[in-house]
């Protein structure tokens, strides 16, 4: 179809069918245009706009009833001819306007009288289009004429419809058209078209449109309020535009520019001064206060609203409200505050993002510290929060209490410098402490926290030790972590900002004003600190005064003095009475440090109550585990200043990390690793070596004044476990002082000294063990190749008649077929002079190293102690005894006379002893036999061999008939042990004949099917040990049981082999005799597998 350009052309194209709708007013003649119109140019048609205009709107104004498809067809024709062209005729624009408005009904206020019926909703969708495309198509200057007094009746009318549309329709599309053509209205849209107002402008139609507020406000909050199922597009408009016009009518820039009195219009306008309203001071007070009403109610629902754009929406809200009405809306900052801080941990990213940059904008505009309302208005805030804060805590979901505590912090956060004026208040500061020493009580009445002991040396010289074990806390009002980490922040934040003084002055207060507050009081500290030295801490604007390093290393000294006080430090953690004989009561404040030199033998005396509810040791356990955690904060912030509050914080914290409490163990050996890092040391083991000798000066005073230091010992306990062979020369006289020391209060003191024995042997052990181990191999190698000829071996029959003579001979002397005198020589103690098997050396022996010379002098004690009443005693000196034998292994001559003394009491533990103590010393029996090989022999042979035996004889047929429960008894924990262990003794004892029947006639029972598994797995064991010492017999043995197959002789000459396992019934022996058979003819003699 071809285009008219010129205004001819398109009028001689256009003007049969306008002729035609003029005439006739039917929707197909609308159509019959509409076709016509797509074929002239926009400039053409910008010269016939009226004229084409003129039917359409003809046709809106048809009398009779009205034809909804006409109607619907002639509007959908105006828009695309105004959106082709510009309304540039005031007049014009205020017509069209006018039927639009009167194609949506009557306004609202005047009588309906009779009139065509309502609308559709299409109708009223085309209708709202139109007015949108009106609106957009009129120019700057033709636009503004409509916002004028005189029109003000035509704006009222277009208002109120358009609100209606947006309360009262159902349609979702409908009520969004309307809200977006009202913002056009009100000129609030971001289009191109209209150009940005000016100063003048804006104020003339802030004056217009101050008399639709409230109706435009009510109707908003009513539309913004109601069902969520009308969906999340219609709210999310209806808060735009609402701030939108508030911001506009209550903008402070043009409140300050309102005269004070009212204008006069001219008297043809007398009526229209009467709905006209003056922007006063006392409509705008007025106003605020209805429109804070509202604004709560609108937050409220939008917080919580389940679509992420709503609450998107209202951040834009307050920040636009908040920038531009400030001062107007002051009623309403409670509010409009609320909304903000409460959303900025948000589920959706998108507003957590943008709340956080508004308030990045806040404080970077310093809207808070310019504005005393704005200040006073969130110390207020604070204040009510605070005081409901416990509750809120208790009552609350863990969302809710993420949300409470969320509200909380940004207060604080939006304060700012401005803090101070809070906390100079006492009833504020009061009330904020007081509330986060009840959300922060902890939960005490988990038993595991202190039943986990820490057993042994299983931490003990670890190549690292990590950094910043911080505990997981159990809290009585919630459970969430992000509750506790927003809690953290609070803390941080008042730090940060606070008068740091006054804060540790106030919470140093609580601390010692009741055990109630105390562990509560000593977190808030410790992030005190923190936030004060600004770690951590997450702010919008930057303090305005920094404190120095002076300030908090006094703050730091403080707290640290009151933490190692007696009085905080020795509490009683256990039940165990080894330890709480050593703790203090803790009721009396010394002011006495914990490190050395403050001693006062009155207050560690005994606690009168030995056994401390459960509830107060985990009490305890917590707060020293939250005191540990403070003196690592204080190293990280202070960094290598804190090396001159060593003196006063090491040695306690080395105490505590050879605690036998689980979790203050674990808490101090996080400190030290802060503390190594902090003061520039590599690590644990160069904090403790490069500050040992004031360490050693420690442990010797607290060892000279035992019943008031008596936490020495667990120092030299922590230094051992976490240094290197460099620590040895440091302290061997403090090891010295230990052994005279339990030489005189053996009866007292013994296992607390033994706990440090063992760290010390097991010390010993990892520095020099290896190379000892070494050494000797190294020994053995060149005495093996210095003693066997070169080449191979030739076996002569001389050779054979030699090794059965000595069978023989050997045979007998295990059948005991020898003189008296060979038991009696076998008890005295080898020559010295005469040299081991291992030993190739036949000089004088050279002086034993330190460290063999502290193993000797221990394994002196533990002969001494083995014999010992007290079990506990008793255990830990076979444990220690172990290790020093383990160390001593390179030395022969003197471990050989050690060991022949240790020798009876040793048996008396295996023989008539507790099975606990029998158990551990069947281990040290192992040890004994792979270090002294030969030498043990005939004493174990005699002394333990028979006892062993006849026990797992005996034990057998209970251990068959039991059930699953047996095996978690201590019969069946010996048991496995004994046959665990019973088949590598017999290897590296190399056994007699007779030694050996026993053991396999003991075990054999052990290989029936009835005997739990790890039973029949550890007798096994035993053979395929028995199989490396002789393999023929052992075979012998199994099939005298269970012959696997029959042997045909070789020749016809010879007997047939008869085996009294041949022809045996199936029995619970078959499966496991098959399996060792199996084994020793796929292996042969070879050792057994580990």
């Amino acid at each position: 179809m071809a285009v008219f350009d010129t205004p001819r052309d398109a009028f001689g194209a256009l003007r049969p069918a306008c002729v035609q709708l003029t005439r006739v007013q039917t929707a197909e003649n609308v159509c019959r245009l509409a076709a016509r119109l797509a074929a002239v140019s926009g400039p053409a048609l910008q010269e016939l706009q009226e004229y084409v205009l003129f039917p359409l709107r003809s046709a809106l104004r048809a009398p009779g009833p009205r034809r909804e498809r006409l109607v619907q067809s002639a509007l959908h024709c105006m828009a695309s001819v105004l959106a082709a062209t510009a309304v540039r005729s005031p007049r014009l624009l205020r017509e069209l306007l006018a039927e639009l408005c009167a194609c949506l009904g009557p306004c609202p206020g005047l009588s309906p009288g009779p009139g065509p019926a309502a609308p559709t909703e299409d109708v009223k969708l085309a209708v709202t289009e139109v007015l949108h495309t009106l609106l957009h198509s009129a120019s700057g200057d033709v636009i503004l004429s409509l916002y004028r007094p005189s029109t003000l009746p035509l704006l009222g009318c277009a208002v109120s419809l358009l609100l209606g549309l947006a309360e009262r329709e159902r349609a979702k599309q409908l009520k969004v058209s309307a809200l977006q053509c009202l913002q056009v209205v009100v000129l609030q849209c971001d289009c191109r078209q209209h150009r940005p107002l000016s100063e003048d402008e804006a104020q003339q139609c802030g004056d217009l449109f101050a008399s639709f507020l409230p109706g435009v406000s009510l109707a908003l909050s009513r539309v913004v309020t109601a069902d969520i199922k009308q969906g999340h597009k219609p709210t999310v408009a209806a808060i735009r535009l609402f701030y939108l016009i508030v911001g506009l009518v209550m903008a402070d820039a043009q409140l300050a520019r309102v005269p004070e009195s009212k204008e006069q219009l001219p008297e043809n306008q007398s009526r229209l001064s009467e709905i006209l309203v003056h922007r006063g001071p006392d409509w705008s007070k007025s106003t605020a206060e209805k429109l804070s009403l509202l604004l709560c109610k609108m937050v409220e629902f939008s917080s919580v609203h389940p679509h992420w754009k709503v609450r998107l929406e209202l951040v834009e809200l307050v920040h636009h409200l908040l920038r531009n009405c400030s001062r107007s809306l002051e009623s309403s900052f409670t509010h409009l505050l609320k909304a903000l801080v409460g959303l900025v941990n948000d589920e959706s990213s998108e507003v957590q993002s943008r709340c956080n940059e508004v308030l990045q904008s806040i404080a970077e505009q310093r809207m808070v510290a310019q504005s005393r309302a704005l200040a006073d208005v969130l110390s207020e805030n604070l204040h009510s929060l605070a005081t409901a804060l416990p509750r809120l805590m208790n009552s609350q979901d863990d969302m809710g209490k993420v949300s409470t505590l969320s509200l909380l912090l940004g207060y604080l956060k939006l304060l700012g410098p401005k803090i101070n004026v809070v906390l100079n208040s006492t009833s504020h500061l009061g009330r904020l402490s007081k509330a986060l020493m009840q959300v922060l009580e902890l939960d005490v009445t988990d038993v595991k926290i202190v039943e986990d002991r820490r057993w042994g040396c299983e931490d003990s010289l670890q190549p690292g030790v990590q950094k910043g074990r911080c505990q997981r806390k159990y809290f009585r009002f919630f459970t969430e972590e992000k509750v506790f980490q927003l809690l953290q922040q609070v803390c941080r934040v008042l730090g940060y900002y606070g008068n740091l003084y006054l804060l540790v002055d106030h919470f140093m207060g609580l601390y010692s004003e009741s055990a109630m507050y105390r562990k509560q009081a000593a977190m808030v500290l410790n992030e005190l600190i923190t936030g004060a030295a600004g770690l951590g801490v997450d702010v919008l604007q930057e303090r305005e005064v920094s404190p120095n390093m002076d300030d908090l290393k006094a703050s730091v000294t403080s707290i640290l003095d009151e933490y190692t006080d007696q009085a905080n430090w020795y509490l009683i953690t256990s039940i165990d009475t080894e330890e709480v004989s050593h703790e203090q009561h803790p009721v009396h404040h010394t002011g006495l440090p914990a490190h050395p030199g403050g001693v006062c033998s009155t207050i560690l005396l005994p606690s009168p109550e030995l056994h401390a509810a459960t509830r107060t040791m985990n009490s305890n356990i917590w707060q020293m585990c939250i005191q540990l955690e403070g003196v690592g904060c204080f190293a990280a912030v202070l960094g290598k200043e804190f090396r001159l509050l060593l003196l006063t914080a090491l040695y306690p914290v080395l105490e505590k990390a050879g605690d036998k409490t689980l979790l203050i163990s674990e808490t101090a050996l996080g400190t030290l690793a802060e503390m190594s890092e902090a003061c520039g040391y590599g690590s644990v083991q160069q904090l403790i070596n490069d500050n040992s000798d004031y360490l050693v000066n420690g442990i010797s005073l607290g060892l000279r004044q035992l019943a008031q230091q008596p936490h020495a010992s667990r120092v030299l306990d922590t230094m051992l476990r976490h240094s290197d062979a460099s620590l040895l020369p440091l302290v061997e006289d403090v090891i010295q002082d230990v052994l005279s020391t339990l030489d005189q209060c053996y009866n007292s003191q013994a296992s607390t000294f033994l706990g440090v024995l063992h760290s010390l042997m097991t010390a010993l052990v990892q520095w020099f063990g290896s190379s000892c181990s070494e050494e000797q191999q190294q020994q053995s190698t060149e005495c093996q190749n210095r003693t066997s000829p070169p080449g191979p071996q030739v076996v002569t029959a001389r050779d054979m008649e030699q090794f059965f003579l000595d069978y023989i001979r050997q045979k007998q002397m295990a059948e005991g077929d020898v003189p008296d005198s060979g038991f009696e020589d076998a008890d005295e103690v080898p020559p010295l002079a005469k040299p081991e098997p291992n030993n190739c050396e036949t000089e004088g022996e050279a002086p034993l190293p330190s460290h063999a010379q502290l193993a000797k002098d221990v394994l002196e004690r533990c002969i001494h102690l083995l014999s010992d009443r007290n079990l506990r005693v008793r255990l830990k000196v076979l444990d220690v005894l172990e290790l020093c034998v383990t160390v001593l292994h390179p030395h022969g001559n003197h471990l050989l006379p050690m060991a022949h003394r240790v020798w009876p009491a040793l048996v008396t533990r295996l023989i008539s002893d507790d099975p606990l103590a029998v158990l551990r010393a069947f281990k040290v029996l192992c040890t004994l036999a792979q270090k002294c090989g030969d030498f043990l022999r005939p004493r174990f042979s005699r002394d333990v061999l028979p006892k062993l035996t006849s026990s797992l004889l005996s034990q057998a047929p209970a251990s068959a008939r039991a059930g699953p429960v047996y095996t978690h008894t201590l019969a069946f924990k010996l048991q496995l042990a004994v046959l665990q262990g019973l088949g590598s003794l017999c290897q590296k004892l190399d056994m007699g004949e007779s030694d050996l029947n026993k053991v396999t006639d003991a075990c054999l029972i052990y290989l029936s099917a009835k005997q739990p598994r790890k039973l029949q797995e550890a007798a096994q064991s035993v053979f395929f040990h028995l199989m490396a010492v002789d393999p023929d017999r052992t075979w012998l043995l199994l099939t005298e049981t269970c012959c696997l197959q029959g042997y045909e002789p070789p020749h016809a000459s010879l007997r047939p082999v008869k085996l009294g396992g041949m022809g045996r019934q199936r029995n619970e022996l078959t499966d496991n005799v098959r399996l060792l058979l199996e084994r020793l003819q796929e292996h042969g003699a070879q050792e057994p597998p580990p």
